[in-house]
């Protein structure tokens, strides 16, 4: 990707919707070669559940141990580090609650699969305070395997969403009335994300461009509205800011912005000058 010079002339407004355009085209570019380039991703996941319909039950607890990934060109698992193991209360997370079981580094690349390794102390409460042991066959060895079949770029932040359907996990054993734990998990969602940038441009009612930098590629862009301006998603790094208001009679500036994934990025106000 080329750096372009600009002078200040008439066609500086137009310049900048088309290096708004341009911005779709390089995004793409950049992110390919982010994948290819490596590095690490941030993983978070949450679980939510959604509500049995059993009355019966009132508690359900998950003992979660370790989490694992497979990536897509391996056969060999990969144990996360930054999970929050504990016993957790299935019940809780519900009408919109959820938890965060992990938050770890991960290599760039493709998740075929991500498995949930579950300890002994699981079990339910009755609506009578009755506590039964919850029978878990094969989630202790194997784990509970949900299919994920995504790729991760190097310096994004994504955030993955399970569903642990208590309706459907929790089954009576046949004649010997134990109660056995077959989860069933679904992803609810696999979302990119990254860092924010925010500022504000005074005079706030004059428009202007603002494009994020990394080097000569375009990684974001946007127009201020009523001053205000918002990046969302930007993968962590240093960025130069290029301020291109669309009233030529005030002069282009810049600034730098460091994006932390997971973070807004608060950017010092920037006062346009004639």
């Amino acid at each position: 990707m080329k750096t372009i010079l600009v002078k200040r002339t008439g066609l500086l407004p137009v310049i900048a919707v088309a290096l708004l355009f341009l911005n779709m085209f390089a995004v793409t570019a950049c992110q390919k070669n982010d994948n290819q380039q490596g590095g690490q991703a941030q993983l978070q996941i949450l679980l939510i559940d959604n509500p049995p319909g059993n009355v019966a039950i009132k508690e359900v607890w998950v003992d979660v141990r370790q989490i694992e990934i497979m990536p897509g060109d391996t056969s060999k698992p990969i144990l996360l580090s930054g999970v929050h193991a504990g016993v957790y209360n299935l019940l809780e997370l519900t009408n919109g609650k959820d938890t965060l079981l992990a938050d770890a580094s991960i290599p760039a690349g493709s998740i075929s699969q991500i498995r949930l390794i579950l300890g002994d102390n699981n079990y339910i409460v009755t609506s009578t305070g009755e506590k039964l042991p919850l029978k878990t066959p094969s989630a202790q060895q194997s784990g509970l395997k949900v299919q994920v079949h995504q790729d991760v770029l190097g310096g994004s932040l994504y955030r993955l969403t399970l569903d642990f359907d208590v309706a459907r996990s929790i089954v009576v054993a046949g004649n010997s009335g134990n109660i056995i734990l077959k989860p069933v998990l679904r992803l609810i969602s696999f979302a990119p994300s990254g860092g924010n940038i925010r500022g504000v441009v005074v005079p706030d009612s004059i428009k202007t461009a603002v494009i994020a930098l990394n080097g000569v590629d375009t990684i974001g862009s946007t127009f201020t509205s009523s001053g205000n301006y918002f990046l969302k998603d930007v993968p962590a790094g240093s960025y130069t800011l290029s301020f291109i208001p669309v009233d030529t009679s005030f002069r282009p500036t810049q600034k730098t912005a460091v994006v932390t994934l997971g973070q807004t990025t608060l950017v010092d106000t920037v006062r346009l000058q004639r």
